[in-house]
């Protein structure tokens, strides 16, 4: 995967790989294949030699982003911004309305979700996807709640613990429910965990 991030944009063939990395041709072949099952590498475009057209690999978005990318100074600096132009409250009521506004953009996304049950197992496979270690289970009372044990925003959280309000305001405007942010990762928890109180 280094070797077609670095090496060459437009794509590698297998015998342009075997000889960069020193490996069997066989040997190549095989990784592609692992690689290509993840979703890390695909086919890209063929390319003429003068005789049997030569197939070029290229990294998937997917492979692109397990390379570091170092956001968070960014995001950051962003916060910082934003806090210091409108202050700690209005930086808080900010983070309320973009989260409640991504929560309507999935809505419209799942449209086909009715129940609050389903639209928290949605939340719960997105949350899965941008990088969150995350399951749904049942508390005592019956209620859905969500766990994570890896947030994506732990460093800025724990500077900021307003960044949280944004998860909140997603959970509950995308759920339809109230949503208790029972234990955080940012104030010493062991996990991140979401209750939600459908409505009666």
């Amino acid at each position: 995967m280094l070797e077609l991030l670095q090496k060459n944009k437009v794509g590698m063939t297998a015998d342009g790989l075997s000889e960069g990395l020193a490996i069997t041709r066989n040997a190549v072949r095989q990784h592609l294949a692992t690689l290509e099952n993840d979703g890390l590498v695909k086919k890209g475009l063929t390319r003429a030699s003068g005789g049997r057209p030569e197939q070029l690999y290229v990294l998937t978005e997917k492979g692109q982003e397990c390379f570091p990318r170092h956001y968070s100074w960014f995001a950051q600096l962003l916060v910082e911004s934003i806090e210091e132009e409108v202050g700690k409250e209005g930086f808080a009521e900010r983070l309320d309305l973009i989260g409640e506004r991504v929560g309507r953009q999935l809505l419209r996304q799942h449209h086909e979700l009715s129940t609050p049950a389903d639209k928290i197992e949605a939340l719960s496979a997105a949350m899965k996807d941008l990088g969150y270690n995350a399951h749904t289970q049942a508390d005592e009372q019956g209620a859905a709640v969500i766990e994570a044990d890896n947030c994506v925003f732990h460093n800025l959280a724990m500077k900021n613990p307003n960044v949280c309000r944004f998860d909140l305001a997603l959970l509950s405007t995308f759920s339809g429910c109230e949503v208790e942010h029972q234990e955080c990762m940012a104030k010493n928890g062991n996990v991140c965990r979401f209750r939600f109180k459908e409505p009666s």
